[in-house]
């Protein structure tokens, strides 16, 4: 085998993989994240500034700000419960998904590049260890223990001391470590390419199911990237509902905490 394994060559080999073509995905991207640190239990959500709680919500209808109780409307409140109801429903989930799809994706490149060039090229240890770096960054960002689940804010910043940055570059780029990114991954995954067994798509349904609610997707779509796209528009209903939040309450104003670009 005498190809040569470059960067671009890696990248091309996920976007085939991974990524429906751009007039399709254009369509059907994530463009969305969170701007802040949120974290979610039975009865409280916060929303956290590095490492300081800025929001808090407890029993869904109480809001805090930087620790001072918030007098609501009837209006505000019923948002508020909506908004709470969403992110405690969408923020485990999230979790879930965003793990196995990354390993989802990870997993085929993994065997289709050792078709490719064989698991003795010399570029195969740095794609592995690229590819393990982006799964722990992931891990990293996405976290839970208990019924306690967090997700970072924003895309998480470069490591220095990647064994090929220009790898590491590639691969960021085609598996984004934002919210949206991650979504629109798994949501471009080409079926005919990725192979998903029945057997694993159980399991995912599975942990998602185990997280709480039951899962109440319109038309109950069973495929991986319906999922992805259906958690997708949630998010941006949240967005919308986050918005009201903020033009109404002048202390919550300050706090865009989802963001779609």
């Amino acid at each position: 085998m005498n190809t040569k394994i470059t960067p671009s060559f890696i990248r091309a080999c996920l976007v085939a993989l991974l990524l429906v073509p751009a007039s399709v995905l254009a369509g059907s991207s994530c463009d969305i994240d969170f701007a802040y640190g949120i974290a979610v239990n039975d009865n409280q959500l916060r929303i956290m500034d590095k490492s300081r709680t800025v929001v808090q919500i407890n029993q869904r209808d109480q809001l805090f700000i930087k620790g001072r109780w918030q007098e609501l409307t009837v209006q505000q409140r019923r948002w508020l419960r909506d908004y709470a109801k969403g992110l405690h429903y969408v923020v485990p989930k999230m979790i879930i998904l965003a793990t196995e799809g990354v390993e989802l994706a990870t997993d085929t490149v993994d065997s289709v590049y050792q078709g490719l060039v064989g698991a003795d090229h010399e570029s195969y240890e740095k794609l592995q260890t690229a590819m393990q770096r982006v799964r722990n960054r992931v891990k990293d960002k996405f976290r839970h223990a208990s019924n306690h689940y967090f997700i970072g804010p924003g895309s998480l910043e470069s490591v220095d001391d990647f064994v090929d940055s220009e790898i590491e570059a590639e691969l960021e780029e085609a598996i984004s470590m934002s919210v949206g990114g991650i979504l629109s991954a798994i949501a471009g995954m080409d079926e005919n390419k990725v192979e998903i067994s029945d057997e694993r798509l159980e399991e995912i349904t599975r942990q998602l199911e185990a997280v709480g609610e039951h899962l109440d997707f319109d038309n109950g779509p069973a495929s991986l990237n319906s999922k992805a796209q259906w958690f997708c528009n949630k998010l941006h209903k949240l967005d919308m509902l986050e918005e009201k939040l903020r033009k109404d309450v002048p202390t919550f104003q300050p706090y865009d905490v989802i963001i779609s670009y």
